[in-house]
């Protein structure tokens, strides 16, 4: 079992610090509470062309494009990225409630001609009753759920080839098609941590995605998915959705983790928390349980920092460390069945390069990694690291700016 290594991008704007354009208070509606920004970078194509070049050429399999009202349409910004790029694949997250589901799947087969097969596909039910209400949807917290399931069971079924019919609580479908499925069928990512999220994985996922616990956590929920899956005759994989901070030594990489601690000052923290508080989403609450607001012991395990999730929703920590400690702790989660790895960091592209030239080889050398090489793998290195980028490496920023 290989490990699958992805990115991130950030759709919703990028930076130099924790402190973005995430919605993190009142889904980014109000910022009165905030501190002001700078060095925040748009979101747009040029950038995120960038952000996916460096993506292909260190190695990554694929991209994860989030969801939301807050940031680009992750349709339409990815298929555009296809254009200019090669292998890299695209993991679009997308909300069920808001699309139909026989309409996914054309969209979707429509996706995997264009791109010649790079679509992945992340559903991501929704935990905020505020953003969801954005979109029209105003079902609670297990219904949202409920239509997922079903929602899934039809873009299966159509993708059949043959006309499909289904009648469920939330949709009924006479002869629904797709004429040309997609080839190959995209994977199926999907995350949740709640007792209804559970079976919709279990009878319909590819991949079950989890937000970075402490690895014994993480092993539970695996434990969990797995027993579900195995009592409907199904395998499921298993992915870890993360932040990165890894430089050539462990004390680079937690001054580079206390510089981002030291834009937030305490009215953006508890800003923050009130908002991310309100979610419904049980994941989102198990994210806010592992540092309760406070800086204090902020390393809840081995090289996992949760400072980033005192001001950003949806995944929370990230692996700190030296390139070999990083990898230690993906070898690590690897051992308990995690086979996907979805990374992200502040900046996405400096980040990308520290992480594909300093921890991919040293997976590389495990034996972790699958027989397709980087474009990188064998590149003389300059002063310990490979010369792939301006100067031989990425900036190191001083201040988090």
């Amino acid at each position: 079992m290989s490990v699958h290594l992805h990115w991130f991008l950030p759709t919703g704007g990028d930076g130099r610090t924790l402190v973005d354009r995430h919605a993190y208070t009142d889904g980014g509606i109000r910022r009165d509470r905030i501190t002001p920004v700078s060095g925040v970078r748009a979101p747009d194509i040029e950038y995120l062309a960038q952000i996916a070049k460096a993506a292909e050429q260190l190695g990554f399999e694929a991209v994860l494009t989030p969801t939301g009202t807050w940031c680009e349409d992750a349709w339409l910004t990815t298929v555009a990225l296809t254009q200019v790029t090669e292998r890299l694949k695209f993991l679009v997250a997308f909300r069920p409630g808001v699309i139909s589901p026989v309409l996914a799947a054309q969209m979707a087969a429509t996706y995997q001609r264009i791109s010649r097969g790079r679509l992945l596909l992340n559903v991501v039910t929704g935990g905020d009753s505020t953003e969801q209400k954005r979109f029209g949807d105003h079902l609670d917290h297990d219904r949202r759920y409920a239509r997922t399931d079903e929602f899934l069971q039809v873009v299966r079924g159509v993708w059949g080839g043959r006309p499909f019919d289904f009648q469920g609580e939330h949709y009924q479908v006479d002869g629904g098609l797709t004429a040309l499925p997609p080839d190959p069928l995209p994977p199926v990512f999907f995350g949740g941590s709640s007792p209804a999220a559970g079976p919709v994985a279990a009878r319909n996922v590819d991949v079950y995605l989890t937000w970075g616990e402490p690895p014994e956590q993480v092993k539970q929920k695996i434990d969990w998915i797995r027993g579900l899956a195995e009592k409907e005759g199904r395998t499921v994989r298993f992915g870890i959705r993360l932040h990165t901070i890894s430089r050539d030594s462990s004390k680079e990489a937690w001054a580079t983790a206390n510089r981002l601690l030291d834009d937030l000052d305490p009215d953006t923290v508890a800003a923050a928390q009130q908002a991310l508080g309100k979610s419904e989403s049980v994941g989102q609450q198990r994210m806010l349980a592992l540092h309760g607001g406070s800086r204090d012991k902020l390393e809840i395990s081995p090289n996992l920092w949760a400072g980033v999730g005192l001001v950003r929703g949806g995944a929370g920590t990230a692996l700190v460390g030296s390139h070999a400690e990083v990898a230690d702790r993906i070898e690590e989660y690897h051992a308990l069945g995690v086979e996907h790895f979805v990374f992200s960091g502040y900046p996405h592209l400096e980040e990308a390069y520290w992480f594909g030239e300093g921890v991919r080889p040293e997976l590389a050398a495990r034996g972790l990694l699958d027989a397709a090489p980087s474009p990188l793998d064998g590149v003389p290195a300059a002063n310990g690291r490979p010369a792939s980028a301006p100067g031989g490496a990425p900036l190191l920023f001083g201040g988090g700016r």
